[in-house]
């Protein structure tokens, strides 16, 4: 009885092995007509998870307990809770002029993001410390949401030029280098050709277009989210970016160069990884990895208005405070007080 009982056990072992062996089998991912590993579709960035390390998070993959912690205290979830228990006149009595901007027109994200099923406390995962290893101390208006802080400057009112490149809705900057997630928008839409790859961003609807197997254009020609070439590596779209745009607050300079590499690891999600290499600015390349989830409800229409209709108001409002003897002060942020 005794030896039919760890045959039995033998036997039922071995009838599992092909099972656990099928759960472990690499995910192969659909090609393109061409051979080429596709990548195509409408893919979300949105997520709680910041490129930069959260305050407070330990390390770079956290428990379940820490991702509690961290979603309580995100600045997304406190606006939302602070905003649901107030009435709308209640939210205007602080005299805050960007609470007009508030939690519902903002789509973060509802969750932190995970990578291989694990919960991420930053996009960056080197330096090991999760943050931008920026030469100089100042971090060059880089908040940890990972986008400029530009909107919330006193900046000069004598021209339209003086205004930020977004506030004329003349670029955005979320086509990179370095994809990133923010507010709203995070939608990207990725199209294949044999020679060319496309990635579409939803907030402004800036293109990028990557020429595959093609070589740099000329140094002195700058390009609005830097000149991108790019080929296969197995199921891997690599692309190198170098050249940005001085003026469009990149994450390089003229100097530098990102490498990107997007990877189809599931039906839906493409796992983004980048490396910055950039001697000018910071004191060591860095390199990040972050999902892209398929979206099931695709790319909204995006339409810049403020370029169009209110700079003029923008730029009147500043010579009525000049003829009033005003000075146009730094204005509160969208989150100034939420509590901590």
């Amino acid at each position: 009885m005794r030896y039919s009982t760890i045959l039995v056990s033998a036997l039922c072992v071995l009838a599992a092995a092909p099972v656990a062996l099928a759960q472990a089998a690499p995910y192969t991912p659909p090609k393109t007509s061409w051979g080429a590993p596709d990548l195509q579709g409408v893919f979300s960035s949105a997520s709680l998870t910041t490129l930069r390390r959260a305050p407070g998070a330990s390390g770079l993959i956290v428990s379940q307990e820490e991702r509690d912690k961290l979603f309580n205290k995100n600045i997304y979830t406190r606006v939302a809770k602070e905003e649901d228990a107030l009435s709308p006149i209640e939210l205007l009595k602080d005299a805050n002029p960007d609470r007009a901007y508030n939690r519902f027109w903002m789509d973060p994200g509802v969750d932190l993001g995970k990578i291989d099923g694990k919960y991420r406390s930053s996009w960056i995962v080197e330096p090991a410390n999760g943050q931008i290893p920026y030469i100089k101390a100042q971090s060059a208006g880089i908040s940890a949401l990972g986008s400029e802080e530009e909107q919330y400057s006193d900046l000069p009112s004598d021209n339209p030029e003086d205004r930020g490149l977004s506030e004329r809705c003349v670029y955005f900057d979320r086509g990179g280098p370095v994809l990133i997630n923010q507010m709203y928008n995070n939608n990207y839409q990725i199209v294949q050709s044999p020679t060319h790859v496309l990635i579409l961003t939803e907030q402004a609807h800036e293109a990028r277009i990557i020429p595959i197997d093609g070589k740099h254009g000329p140094a002195d020609v700058p390009k609005w989210g830097g000149d991108s070439i790019g080929h296969y590596e197995g199921n891997t779209l690599v692309v190198e970016i170098v050249n940005a745009m001085p003026r469009q607050n990149s994450f390089i300079s003229e100097k530098g160069k990102v490498t990107e590499r997007f990877t189809r690891v599931s039906d839906d999600q493409i796992l983004y990884e980048f490396t910055v290499e950039d001697a000018s600015k910071y004191a060591q390349p860095w390199k990040g990895q972050m999902p892209l989830n398929a979206s099931k409800e695709g790319l909204y229409e995006y339409a810049c208005l403020e370029g169009n209709y209110s700079m003029f108001n923008l730029l009147n409002g500043a010579r009525v405070m000049e003829r009033e003897g005003r000075k146009n002060g730094l204005r509160k942020a969208i989150f100034a007080g939420v509590p901590e």
